[in-house]
């Protein structure tokens, strides 16, 4: 959320026809089986609350996001979502291409260099493999920011 206050503090013009473009990946459902590999742990009604609430997850991220855009927007700026299952990395990626971006923005977690060796930085991977530029947009490490939170 911080790296989109700053971009439409920062990048988007009064007087340009931008088109904010969210992306959203859910992470691919995890199979989980039973110990001797006949079944699901879970039934068939869990699995479809999961899924409801991960849905759920996701419409409330972005309807957060585009209230964003609504308040913190100089213009009317006009704003389209991406939702994908996968991994972030490639679902991200694959979409920045897909849609010919101009610029792909992301937020930083800020994480440290043993979990990021560990985890993998989703940032630094489309840095390195989407075709337009990326820009990476760090949180400060001050307790305030553009979106007045911590």
């Amino acid at each position: 959320m911080y790296a989109l206050s700053w971009s439409l503090h920062n990048l988007i013009s009064q007087t340009s026809n931008d088109t904010i473009i969210l992306i959203y990946a859910k992470p691919p459902r995890t199979v989980y089986t039973s110990p001797d590999g006949t079944g699901y742990l879970f039934s068939p009604d869990m699995l479809a609350s999961i899924d409801k609430c991960r849905n759920d997850l996701a419409s409330s991220i972005i309807e957060k996001a585009k209230k964003m855009c609504r308040e913190q927007g100089d213009n009317e700026v006009k704003v389209e979502v991406i939702i994908e299952t996968g991994d972030p990395r490639d679902v991200i990626c694959q979409a920045a291409d897909k849609i010919h971006a101009d610029v792909l923005v992301m937020g930083s977690h800020g994480y440290g260099l043993i979990k990021r060796a560990f985890l993998g930085s989703v940032s630094n991977h489309c840095a390195q493999n989407v075709k337009c530029p990326v820009l990476i947009v760090k949180k400060p490490k001050s307790s305030s920011s553009a979106t007045g939170t911590k």
